[in-house]
Order: structure tokens, then sequence, then C-alpha cells
């Protein structure tokens, strides 16, 4: 197999590992926090934080040395996993948070439509922000969710799908090592100052492509959700340095322009100019503008994912043979299948993906499956409502 063979392969592969992923992500949401891997990388962090020494300066080597550590270790044991397509999608899974964003900021929506304004900001702060909420106005409120989603589409499903796609489950899982480290040590203040300035200056510079892509994104998700594309993608270009992160402005900015709203940070910074005051439906909205970006990464990995059953569907010619198989091996949707122990009478997700990557689409395919577990089959957030590790992530520093 020559090298552009196997590079296309192992991206293919890839592609297909993210699907049952999102999948995954969509149907089953995060594990419990006993072994939740986010947790795990986040009492990592606190036993860097317990042993770290005094002084500014040992305290920076210590912070990059922990970090590093942590790297090493995490993406070695990522190694270790099975290199099977279903093992490392339900894997990547636990490192996805669309679901538990989702419902984190369906919490607030609802608690704002409900009249509750205490509600809503315990729940902002609890899961979504760490800015003091006990005095922010319902607007205030609202608009403290719609950044937080939009600045966490980038962190927690456009980097990390991009972090596999380059550099499979080991990247992945340095990826969201540096982001806990940054979301739990990235503060400039007395306590994390020198500590934490290596995790956020690592996760800086890994997020600054997501974060632009994630702009793009949320204005092609606007422009087919609302017509908004060219508002989001323009005030995403003007804004975004308003921020004092060097990436959180833009999707956040793109999502103001997106709204047609104007998304405040006493203090700190001012995104989009328009004239629609932030509210529970104005959250429900971005809301939708999210699941039609989920759903456009879907339709970007598809046609990576197909690349493998074209070519084993290429090995059923005479004298051919596909990746060192004969004519008759197996596809390898087929064997993943096999795999779930799914038979032919129990189609499940995976046979719904097979069907639409094979170009075999008969009832439903997985893009719109997936529309229906995320934007149709909606439960009230706000009952029964148990937070999961990946709150370690979304309570960014807005």
């Amino acid at each position: 197999m020559s090298a552009y063979s196997k590079t296309t392969e192992i991206l293919a592969a890839r592609c297909q590992a993210l699907l049952i992923a999102l999948a995954a992500d969509a149907l089953l949401g995060d594990p419990p926090n006993a072994c939740h891997p986010v947790v795990l990388l986040g009492g990592w962090m606190r036993l860097g934080e317990r042993l770290a020494p005094r002084g500014a300066r040992a305290r920076l080597g210590w912070g990059a040395f922990w970090v590093a550590g942590g790297a090493v270790l995490v993406g070695g044991t990522a190694r270790l996993l099975p290199r099977h397509v279903v093992v490392q999608g339900l894997a990547a899974s636990t490192l996805l948070a669309y679901r538990s964003l989702d419902r984190a900021v369906g919490a607030v929506q609802a608690a704002l439509e409900a009249g509750d304004l205490d509600e809503a900001r315990r729940l902002a702060s609890w899961h979504l922000v760490s800015r003091p909420t006990a005095e922010l106005r319902a607007d205030e409120v609202a608009a403290a969710a719609i950044e937080s989603l939009a600045e966490n589409l980038s962190d927690s499903l456009v980097a990390p799908a991009l972090a596999y796609l380059g550099g499979g489950l080991p990247a992945l899982a340095v990826y969201r090592l540096v982001n806990t480290a940054d979301a739990m040590w990235g503060y400039r203040d007395e306590r994390y100052e020198y500590l934490g300035k290596a995790a956020a200056r690592l996760d800086d510079a890994l997020n600054l492509a997501p974060a632009r892509l994630t702009a793009a994104l949320i204005a092609l998700a606007a422009q087919i959700s609302v017509g908004r594309g060219g508002a989001a993608w323009h005030v995403a270009r003007r804004d975004a340095g308003r921020t004092a992160s060097p990436n959180a402005g833009w999707p956040m900015a793109a999502m103001a322009g997106a709204l047609d709203t104007t998304l405040t940070k006493r203090d700190h910074y001012r995104l989009g100019d328009g004239p629609r005051a932030p509210d529970a439906a104005l959250v429900g909205e971005a809301r939708r503008i999210a699941r039609t970006l989920t759903l456009l990464v879907v339709a970007g990995l598809l046609p990576g994912a197909s690349i493998r059953v074209v070519w084993n569907a290429g090995a059923s010619a005479p004298g051919k043979r596909v990746a060192g198989r004969g004519a008759q091996g197996p596809g390898v949707l087929a064997r993943l299948n096999r795999v779930m122990g799914r038979g032919a009478r129990r189609p499940g997700v995976l046979a719904r993906l097979n069907r639409v990557v094979g170009r075999r689409v008969r009832k439903v395919g997985f893009h719109i499956l997936l529309n229906r577990i995320v934007g149709r089959r909606e439960r009230n957030a706000s009952k029964g409502f148990t937070f999961s590790g990946m709150g370690l992530l979304m309570r960014k520093k807005v």
C-alpha cells in the first residue's frame, strides 16, 4: 500500500470513528462521573496544584512540567486502546460534550422561561460561566448562556474533532488535558497567575484554528437557519479582538451577529451591536444554530468516511485487492455491525450509518437520526438534570 493510500485509509477510519462518537454522545451522553475521563483529568490537575511549590518562577516551571507530564501520560494511555473503529469512536465520545452543553444551556433557558431568575443565575454559575451571577439581570444571564454555548462549540466539538482527525485518540486526549488545565488554572490572579500560564498559552495556541473555523461554521449555520450568515461573519471579524482571549471572541462575536443582538460582560467586552435583547427565546435560537452547526460537522465527515466503503466495493472487481484483502473481504462497516452484535433484523445506529455512507439509504439516514435525537426529542432540562464531569470544561472564563 502506498503512503497516500495508507494516509487516506487512516483519515477515513477517523471520520467513521468521529461519526460513531457523535452518535454515541447524542444517544448516550456522558459516562458516570466516577469513570469520566475529564473528571480524571481534573483530578490530575488538582493533584498538581497540591504539589506545586511556592514562588513565581518555581510555580511557572512546575505548571509547564505538570501539563507536559500529563500529556505524555494521557497520550500514552490512549495509544494502548484497540484501534478498532468502534472502540475508538466510543472512547472519543467521552471527550466530546455537545449533548451536555445543549442540556446545560437548555436548563438556563427553561428557568428564564419560567421567570425563575434566581435558578437561572444558579444554573449559569454552576454549569456555564465563572463570572459572579448573583446580581446579573435576566438579559445578562441569557447573554452569558449564549456566550458559553458559542465558545464551547469550539472547545467541546470543533476543536476535539480536528484534534482527532489530525492525530487520533492520543491527540484528542492531549487536547482535552490542555483544555481542562486552562479551565482550572488559566486565571490571572495570585493563585494561578504563574501556575497556569503554560496551560493558558498552550490552550491559546491549540485553539487558534478551531475558534476561527467555529466562527465560520456559525456563520454558515446562521445562513441556513436564520439567513444572517453574512452579518455573523462581519461581526466576528470586527469584534473578535475585543475579548482578552485571542480565540473566545471569534465564536461569541459570530453568534452575536447571527442573532442580531449585543452580548456584554460587565467591564470586559461588548460584542455585536444588534437591537434584540438577549432572552429565553434568543437562547433557544442560539441552540437551533448550534444544532445546525453539529449537522454541518456530520455532513463534513460523511464524504471522508465513505472512502473506505468505495474502496471495499472496488475489491469485488476481478483481480483487485484492497488493503491486502481479497475480493471476498467484508466491508469495514459490515464488520462494525457484527462487533456491535447487530444483525440484519435489528439495524442500529451503525447500520443506519452504513446505509448513508454506502449510498444505500432506505428509510432514515444518520443525519436525520441525529437531528431527531438532538432537535426533536428535547426534554425539560430543568427537571432531574444531573450535570456531568464535562462541567470542568463548559464552565468557561466568560
